[in-house]
């Protein structure tokens, strides 16, 4: 099956491999929508550390193909269409327990693209607890989405304890960013989006922004404390790892920030800043528990996570589809399997 590979050069190999067969406790599943997330590009240029050997993509989608040994008929049954959760752990710590095995105690911890085959391939072997239901009405790209780049808006919200009736400021509009401010708006956050492109402040309109501001033609802190006759945000939400200090600069008393976007490096003095009595807090993705409970918000909402996806490609055309990612001028992509 042919398959994409990163070799850390900024390019895309398709390599022929074998479909792979489930051991004991695992699933084959056949990938029916395979996401692109903004953090493939850290690995498509060598800047993170991971085994090349492996197959990329960490947002996969599917149906159950084939069942392993030991697997339980009320766990996987084939044909069940399925979101990946795609982090695997020992699943016998106390953090495996809590849904969260990419923070395993055991060392026992591997990452879909990183160190185990991902999703960007017609099939894949993952263990069965890393499987989670995928609710009838929605499409295996929305799947995908939930899976990684929505997933992670979700658990950033999820950290603040929640944001409806605050005022919202959401910095970075990619994938992330705009599922923030889908979901920000749909709790009653009002919501202003920052971006430094126009094609992606207009699509943050579509998600429910109230308010847009390209931080690069216009003072961020002045639309923000005009709009909110001074106080500042409640809550702000930093994706784009890049403009932590924006953040800050927009963060009212008794304010919640949420640092999820790489590389983000954060400085402040305390001395500055104590009076203003800030929770500060980061989020890695979101636990297989929140997965699941996202998927259900996003269709008791009917919240639009396809429109996330702006292009759409076949597995042949990997290279191109990197290519074109690679720029970060549009919206995001999703490999397509029949």
């Amino acid at each position: 099956m042919k398959s994409v590979l990163f070799p850390g050069d900024g390019t895309t190999v398709l390599e022929d491999v074998p479909e792979p067969t489930p051991g004991p406790g695992e699933v084959v599943v056949k990938i029916r929508a395979s996401g692109m997330c903004g953090s493939d590009l850290h690995f498509y240029h060598g800047n993170f550390d991971f085994d090349h050997s492996v197959i990329q993509g960490h947002e996969p989608c599917g149906e159950i193909y084939a069942i392993g040994e030991g697997v339980a008929p009320t766990a996987a049954t084939v044909g069940d269409r399925v979101m990946i959760h795609h982090y695997f752990g020992c699943s016998m710590c106390r953090r495996c327990r809590a849904g969260w095995p990419q923070m395993c105690e055991t060392g026992q911890g591997k990452t879909m693209a990183v160190h185990a085959n991902g999703g960007h391939a017609p099939f894949a072997v993952v263990p069965v607890t890393s499987i989670l239901p995928l609710p009838s009405e929605l499409s295996f790209k929305a799947g995908a989405a939930i899976g990684c780049g929505t997933g992670t808006a979700w658990g950033a919200i999820k950290r603040l304890g929640g944001v409806g009736d605050t005022v919202s400021v959401v910095i970075g509009q990619g994938p992330v960013g705009l599922s923030a401010t889908m979901f920000a708006s749909s709790m009653g956050a009002t919501v202003i989006g920052v971006d430094i492109d126009a094609t992606r402040l207009e699509r943050a309109k579509h998600f429910g922004a109230d308010v847009v501001v390209n931080s690069r033609e216009e003072s961020l802190f002045d639309v923000v404390s005009d709009y909110t006759g001074g106080r500042l945000a409640d809550v702000v939400m930093e994706t784009s790892g890049r403009a932590t200090k924006d953040a800050f600069s927009v963060l009212g008393t008794f304010g919640r920030a949420c640092f999820s976007g790489l590389p983000g490096d954060v400085e402040f003095t305390t001395q500055a800043v104590y009076k203003k009595q800030w929770t500060v807090m980061t989020s890695w993705t979101m636990s297989s528990i929140e997965q699941a409970r996202c998927a259900d918000f996003v269709v008791s909402h009917n919240l639009p996570v396809d429109d996330l996806y702006s292009h759409r490609w076949t597995i042949d055309q990997a290279a191109e589809a990197y290519e074109w990612f690679d720029r970060q001028d549009a919206g995001k992509g999703v490999f397509e399997f029949d």
